[in-house]
């Protein structure tokens, strides 16, 4: 195979726009930081770049499906796990304006301003995930979108389990990338590529001890970063230590990134599919749903329940990686939409209930009795959420469950529909039970709560769009839809 040299055209620019403006953000954000330190300037040039990033998808588009070196490939899938990666990423600067409070004193101690920075960083690493169709690509994509996080989660450096979250991520993460790296280069040693479909084409031939190590290895390392079960034991304590926009971030941004590559390097590299791979994401599956709710049912805290929750979720998302024909990828991408505004809307809550200068975020699910008394429609947007989550009917989680289990029935998989249906009905006792929280009758009983005119502030203003949004897909899931088939992998075709 000849390398040429890339002859970057227009075209090649045009299609790299969504990351370009979300690095020169990141840039610019710097420079503004450098010059004067001032919260609102930093938030407003931030959520200007995420939107000039998001509308830059449109021209992207039309300028794809093309390669922009052999690491990336900008396709209607890219485009549309971009656009994901940042909406949730600029619903997470909302929460995080929100979360860091005004400036007449009283707020977070350190500096503020950072935490936009790194939120930019992370989102341009996101972006590189998700288009990346070569195995160093993936490699860059991940430790970009991963190593701003570290920082992210202890950023509430004056509460405890805000750093011993950060420091449990990092060791745990740094484990992740080194199985990685080391499945990479056992595949590499096997077929002479890094590039997705070179691999597939190499490997399809023969497959050896070597490579099935190899795919092992780095099925591992993405595990790692999904949470899936064995690999999933950071998690709730990550995500009760770090501050909640940031676990908004970690919940949606960074885990979608990371099953968009895994879901593309599963689909183009036939060696892949099938086979004992099959087996084992079938495992991993099986075992995320059921440990994930049952541990959900044991936890009074908030943020731990959304983890151990989130566990569960990936757990029904394999279902549908591992049937991989036919339904599987649209399922794929109708699944994360609904689950990224849920969670969002989840942690956007416990955000909004949290001053992260009181101590520690308000998780603990006593301090949500009797919401429904004080704000009703925050408790409206959390009941519409969990609603969503459990997959009921006339919400977004419904239409993403629904799509999921098509998906499985298609590829006749029984074992992974009975789990995901015995799953569900566990999820919906531990959710009902944080909704029936809300409305409890409480004298007396105030710690933490929302500010009054929480509806009028922008990360309110985006909550209370957040949960319209869940509601309308829910009821009429037609454009959503229409997206996701836009959005296949056109890859296959080549």
């Amino acid at each position: 195979m000849e390398h040429h040299a890339v002859e970057f055209t227009l075209q090649h620019l045009i299609a790299l726009l969504p990351l370009l403006v979300t690095s020169l953000t990141a840039v610019v954000v710097m420079l503004a930081i450098a010059a004067r330190r001032n919260h609102a300037l930093t938030f407003i040039l931030s959520v200007v770049g995420l939107n000039l990033a998001l509308l830059s998808i449109i021209p992207a588009l039309e300028a794809g499906p093309i390669e922009v070196t052999p690491l990336l490939l900008i396709d209607n899938f890219a485009c549309y796990y971009m656009a994901l990666v940042l909406a949730a990423s600029l619903a997470c600067i909302t929460l995080i304006h929100a979360y860091l409070g005004g400036a007449s004193g009283k707020g977070y101690p350190g500096n503020r301003e950072e935490l936009y920075l790194l939120v930019l960083l992370s989102a341009a690493g996101g972006l590189v995930l998700v288009s990346a169709q070569h195995l160093a690509g993936l490699f860059i994509g991940l430790e970009l979108l991963s190593v701003p996080t570290y920082g992210m989660i202890a950023y509430a450096f004056f509460n405890k389990r805000s750093l011993e979250a950060g420091i449990k991520y990092m060791v745990l993460s740094a484990a992740g990338s080194a199985f990685l790296l080391f499945g990479m280069a056992l595949l590499y040693a096997e077929s002479g590529n890094l590039a997705f479909a070179d691999i597939g084409v190499s490997l399809a031939r023969e497959s050896s001890q070597l490579v099935q190590i190899g795919i092992g290895m780095m099925l591992i390392g993405l595990a790692f970063k999904l949470s899936l079960v064995p690999f999933h034991l950071w998690t709730p304590d990550v995500y009760e230590g770090a501050p909640a926009p940031v676990a908004a971030f970690l919940a949606t941004a960074s885990k979608v990134a990371v099953f968009a590559v895994l879901l593309r390097l599963y689909q183009i590299s036939p060696a892949m599919t099938g086979g004992w791979l099959s087996d084992l994401l079938t495992l991993i599956a099986i075992a995320s749903i059921l440990f994930g709710n049952l541990l959900a049912l044991l936890q009074n805290n908030l943020k731990r329940l959304l983890g151990y929750s989130s566990i569960a979720h990936f757990g029904y998302l394999l279902v549908a990686l591992v049937a991989s024909k036919g339904l599987a990828v649209e399922a794929v991408g109708v699944y994360l939409a609904t689950y990224v505004l849920t969670s969002l809307g989840a942690f956007g809550v416990i955000t909004l209930m949290s001053t992260p200068y009181s101590g520690r975020d308000a998780d603990a699910l006593y301090e949500y009795r009797g919401l429904f008394w004080r704000r009703p429609y925050l408790t409206a947007v959390l009941t519409v959420m969990m609603l969503s989550l459990a997959g009921i009917p006339l919400t977004a989680g419904f239409i993403g469950k629904f799509y999921v289990i098509a998906a499985g029935v298609e590829a006749q998989l029984w074992w992974l529909l009975g789990a995901m249906v015995l799953g569900s009905a566990i999820g919906v006792f531990y959710y009902l039970r944080v909704m029936v929280t809300l409305f409890m009758r409480e004298p007396n009983l105030r710690r933490h709560d929302a500010p009054f005119d929480w509806g009028q502030r922008a990360g309110g203003i985006m909550l209370l769009v957040v949960a319209l949004l869940a509601f309308i897909i829910g009821v009429y899931p037609q454009p959503l839809l229409e997206l996701v088939q836009h959005a296949g992998l056109v890859a296959l075709a080549q």
